[in-house]
């Protein structure tokens, strides 16, 4: 098969693994058996200390395992995947598929790596919306100046019956902290939220002696989580999304939930 027919199978694969993962709630896909198999222990202390010594940039390794590929192992290094052979001899980075499956056994993994126990999350650090009945939960960390937030917060705003945990995220640079410190100590945050997100009416400036301790224990507990981008959405499975999504995407995970 030629490179550009083979480019082209893989992408189709991919897709179609797309396809599968973002089915409706019901559908039935193929499984798999779990990509984190044991490793029996001489095996897993050869690749230790062959990575280590070949290849010291790598860092400390977290974890070893089986992948359903025979002779593939998985070296986890934090929340980074890696593949290499039994003997430690060739090292890989990318996306481990299963075919006949239509599986992505490397976002399934990372999907599990970076789950967030949603009873965990540090509840008074966030400003509460609570739409119809509130049944449905979802958090949600957000920077006042990220477009894709404003854009996602109008899709959201179509959302009933919903409680939604607001977690301001300010990554962006001095204007978000400023922002954020603005609309966290109004006296209506919810109001000021908005207001600026739909409106672009500017937050007041808020009290010199208005406590934003949260503001930062926001972007700790981002950091220990791996919340790299804004919006992030936490949903109560502990599964997130990081990135906008519709109104209808929104309907979905909450319904899967």
């Amino acid at each position: 098969m030629k490179p550009n027919a083979i480019r082209g199978a893989l992408a189709a694969l991919l897709a179609a693994v797309a396809l599968v993962a973002g089915a409706a709630p019901g559908d039935k896909a193929p499984t798999v058996a779990n990509a984190a198999l044991q490793v029996s222990k001489e095996q897993e202390q050869l690749l230790r200390k062959n990575l280590a010594e070949r290849l010291p940039s790598i860092g400390r390794v977290d974890e070893i395992s089986r992948t359903p590929m025979p002779g593939i192992f998985e070296v986890r290094v934090g929340n980074d995947l890696f593949y290499t052979d039994a003997d430690g001899a060739y090292l890989l980075q990318g996306q481990l598929i299963d075919t006949k499956a239509r599986k992505n056994l490397t976002e399934e993994r990372l999907d599990k790596l970076l789950a967030v126990d949603f009873d965990s999350l540090p509840t008074k650090d966030a400003f509460v919306m609570v739409r119809g009945n509130g049944k449905r939960k979802l958090a949600v960390f957000e920077d006042p100046n990220c477009p894709y937030c404003k854009k996602f917060e109008r899709d959201l705003g179509k959302i009933d019956n919903v409680t939604v945990y607001m977690y301001l995220y300010p990554i962006l640079g001095p204007d978000s902290t400023r922002k954020s410190r603005n609309i966290w100590c109004a006296k209506d945050k919810v109001r000021a939220w908005t207001d600026w997100m739909l409106k672009n009416d500017v937050p007041t400036e808020a009290e010199a002696s208005c406590d934003v301790a949260a503001l930062g224990r926001n972007l700790e507990f981002g950091k220990k989580h791996k919340i790299t981008g804004t919006p992030t959405l936490i949903f109560t499975d502990g599964s997130r999304v990081p990135g906008a999504i519709g109104t209808a995407d929104i309907e979905r995970m909450l319904a899967a939930k």
